[in-house]
């Protein structure tokens, strides 16, 4: 085997060893307040936080309160599957944060 074929062999072997990152998204409800304004939102996360909405709320909260918004509710966590389905819903808030 030639230097640069083990080197290939290595980088995919490498490249095979890593895990897989999921896509993972949560769908929430926030609010400002003087005047009261609410969002229904879509955001992405971490794949660390999917499946369990305080993980998901402890990411999200603090994105959302640099813009002034309270996070109210993580509706739900969900993979690449429920994007398209919640895309008009979101409307601008969709993967804004």
């Amino acid at each position: 085997m030639t230097p640069r074929s083990l080197a290939i062999a290595l980088l995919i072997a490498c490249a095979a060893a890593l895990p897989a990152t999921a896509q993972c998204y949560a769908d929430y409800k926030a609010k400002q307040d003087n005047p009261l304004r609410l969002q229904y939102g879509v955001a992405e996360l971490p794949s660390s936080a999917c499946g369990d909405a305080r993980a998901a709320a402890a990411h999200l909260a603090p994105r959302l309160e640099r813009d002034g918004w309270i996070l109210l509710q993580i509706v739900s966590t969900f993979g690449p599957e429920g994007l398209e389905s919640r895309r008009e819903d979101a409307g601008r808030y969709f993967l804004r944060y």
